[in-house]
């Protein structure tokens, strides 16, 4: 059985920061691609982020890029979303998610695991 265990969110004034971290538990995953996708309340869940096996390519949303940083360590099965200069509209609950990429692209339909999902809540 394979589980990510999602940790860290929480709320932030703008312009502050937040690190969402995702544990692998079972077997490893170092071969597969993994990422952070985003859903906030009546919208559909949107890439945000995502690295490839090694984490030496990583792939970020246009919202993201310049802000957040994505790292994963397949020794401590880990992968991070460090999160700075956050907006309210970066408010949504954020999933970690491992699967396939499709070239370039990270979409919900190429996970095959996903975390539990973690709030996080940027107020104005």
């Amino acid at each position: 059985q394979v589980q990510l265990v999602q940790s860290g969110g929480g709320s932030v004034q703008a312009g502050g920061s937040l690190r969402l971290s995702c544990a692998v538990s079972g077997r490893t995953l170092s071969t597969y691609a993994m990422g952070w996708f985003r859903q906030a309340p009546g919208k559909e869940r949107e890439f945000v982020a995502a690295a490839n096996w090694s984490g030496g390519n990583t792939y970020y949303a246009d919202s993201a890029k310049g802000r957040f940083t994505i790292s994963r360590d397949n020794t401590k099965k880990t992968v991070d979303l460090q999160m700075n200069s956050l907006k309210p509209e970066d408010t949504a609950v954020y999933y970690c998610a491992a699967g396939v990429l499709t070239g370039t692209d990270f979409t919900p339909y190429c996970a095959n695991y996903w975390g539990q999902g973690t709030q996080v809540t940027v107020s104005s």
